[in-house]
């Protein structure tokens, strides 16, 4: 299905997204990642990855780098488990926010072996969506932050999942070294629709299911819409979705 766009939306189709694809990961890109780079689809606003990665069970990302990102993770399906060269350690699941800033440099594992720190071993791939901005700062202080949702998002609705803006720093989020970002996340419904923020960008990504958006129509699920000088439309499902939201208040380079 082609690319839709008008003077402000774009809409970025599941289908046209960049693809990683090894025995063990199924990895779709919504911005150029990796060995796959498009310099016309580098970033919107401040956020430069959004990749949405199934990993099967007992596999995963060895140790690896990150330096001056701030990293957002969510899971979607099943448990994924966090390592990092700071000391933290602990399993990942849906409704579970994670954030964790590189800062000036460290050394993180994400695998799908739960087992490994408790329980019975298991089948289940793990699906989650992990998303990068930029700090407001080089050079900060590694750290690392979860906090438990599940009870906010299941309400339906626009919750505030991580954030570094004043507008929202009395919610229950994760914090996040940028001021002019938030994400928000929706279980949207069948007839209670979310309405979007109001921002000079905003990124509109369907984690599941299928929803309808004002003004653009029928998303499905791995579709993103990159909205500019926008907001206020309603997004609803008959059959329900979950709905990933970045509400940016700058964007990279100024």
């Amino acid at each position: 299905m082609p690319a839709v766009t008008t003077p402000h939306v774009f809409v970025h189709r599941a289908g046209d997204r960049l693809k990683t694809r090894v025995s063990w990961l199924d990895s779709k890109h919504s911005f150029s990642f990796g060995q796959h780079y498009d310099p016309d689809n580098t970033h919107h606003g401040l956020l430069l990855v959004n990749n949405d990665d199934t990993v099967s069970a007992g596999q995963g990302f060895e140790t690896h780098p990150h330096k001056d990102m701030e990293i957002v993770t969510w899971v979607l399906r099943g448990s994924l488990v966090h390592q990092d060269s700071i000391g933290h350690s602990g399993v990942i699941y849906p409704g579970l926010a994670q954030r964790m800033s590189a800062g000036s440099g460290i050394m993180h594992s994400e695998k799908n072996d739960s087992w490994r720190l408790g329980g019975e071993q298991h089948q289940e791939p793990v699906r989650f969506v992990q998303m990068w901005v930029v700090p407001d700062e080089a050079g900060l202080t590694p750290g690392y932050e979860q906090l438990e949702i599940e009870d906010e998002v299941l309400k339906g609705g626009l919750v505030v999942v991580a954030s570094g803006m004043t507008e929202y720093q009395n919610d229950s989020a994760i914090r996040i070294n940028n001021k002019h970002a938030a994400l928000h996340v929706a279980r949207i419904f069948p007839g209670k629709p979310a309405v979007l923020p109001e921002a000079p960008f905003l990124h509109v990504f369907v984690a599941r299911g299928t929803a309808e958006m004002e003004g653009v129509g029928t998303l499905y699920e791995g579709d993103a819409v990159r909205a500019s000088a926008s907001g206020g439309q309603r997004i609803s499902s008959d059959s329900g979705a979950e709905v990933l939201v970045w509400e940016m208040h700058a964007r990279i380079g100024g």
